[in-house]
């Protein structure tokens, strides 16, 4: 247990050392995870999410097995990264693995799935690419209509029941949504283990409308998604050299790049005291500082291995401050 800014305490999977440990128990469940995982978007046709390119399978699968050999065992993925590929690419490279895999992936309700099989038949898709009889983490991916919230939620209860799912998540869900997913599933006498968001020093919107609190009041992980602001807070962009694609392009403009250079110099400052961290690794410290279980992209070995190195330490109450503050001074989203 630690304390935050706000006075709350938190487990967050730390050792007497005060370092982050390696695994930690996924809400109140009995799935154990890494407190640092690996996000898959990027793996299968960027092109679909305006990045305008595609990465090599040799890459990452090397991603994949640097990732593994380094301890970290949590990859999360859903049916609709790559249209599917990213979960058939997570399936081939595990099965070769040698170590255990935790799988999560989730399900989208789209507007027109109006039945509540659908949940099961996207399940049943998803394992079948995945290679697998069972996933460990099955989530919602957004909380669309038309289909009211408890509808799905209470299918995601059915899978859990019935095997083919080991612990239930939700993604992108308000304190409101969230609250009401887990009413859902006390009802099966099921806990909800997850709520997946946006979540970076950038994108500090969870700490302020409640998501936050609401997951802390009730024993729910959350997940932190972009928790690099896909990659704008590895130091790598300025103003001078914005990041390419339509997305990142679009979110980040020169104008803003120039007004976060000061955090960025602050998580370099921070990083050379911590044995020469580089900024991203101080910026994913920061995340599981807060509690959450950050999920960085890695496209190769180059990247998992520099993701490692968020792990085995640990920020001061202090820098943690000092980052609160320079990330209130961008006027973070």
């Amino acid at each position: 247990m630690i304390g935050t800014s706000d006075g709350l305490r938190l487990d967050i999977g730390v050792n007497p050392m005060n370092e982050f440990t390696q695994s930690i128990p996924l809400g109140h469940t009995d799935l154990q995870v890494t407190s640092l995982g690996i996000g898959t978007w990027a793996w299968g046709d960027r092109r679909t999410w305006g990045y305008g390119r595609t990465y090599a399978e040799a890459d990452l699968q090397a991603a994949f097995e640097s990732s593994l050999a380094a301890g970290i065992d949590l990859f999360d993925t859903a049916e609709i990264y790559g249209g599917g590929q990213s979960e058939l690419l997570l399936g081939r490279f595990m099965k070769t693995a040698q170590q255990r895999v935790v799988v999560a992936t989730k399900f989208m309700p789209y507007p027109w799935r109006l039945r509540r099989g659908n949940l099961l038949r996207a399940l049943r898709r998803s394992l079948d690419r995945l290679g697998l009889t069972q996933v460990d983490l099955y989530q919602i991916h957004w909380p669309f209509p038309p289909r009211s919230i408890e509808t799905w939620v209470d299918e995601l209860a059915k899978v859990v029941e019935s095997g083919l799912v080991r612990a239930a998540g939700v993604s992108n869900y308000s304190a409101e949504q969230t609250r009401r997913a887990h009413a859902v599933m006390a009802r099966h006498g099921i806990v909800l283990a997850s709520n997946q968001v946006e979540y970076s020093l950038l994108k500090r919107s969870p700490e302020r409308n409640g998501v936050m609190q609401t997951c802390r009041e009730l024993g729910i992980t959350l997940i932190a998604y972009s928790p690099m602001a896909m990659g704008v807070l590895s130091g790598k962009y300025t103003s001078q050299n914005p990041p390419r694609g339509m997305l990142r392009s679009s979110r980040f403009s020169r104008e803003y790049l120039a007004r976060i250079q000061p955090l960025i110099g602050l998580l370099r400052e921070i990083g050379q005291a911590h044995d020469g961290r580089n900024p991203a690794q101080v910026a994913l410290n920061w995340v599981m500082c807060k509690g959450a279980v950050p999920i960085p992209g890695a496209k190769n070995a180059r990247q998992a291995q520099e993701n490692v190195g968020a792990l085995g330490w640990r920020l001061s109450e202090d820098e943690i401050a000092s980052l609160n503050a320079a990330s209130d001074r961008v006027g973070t989203k």
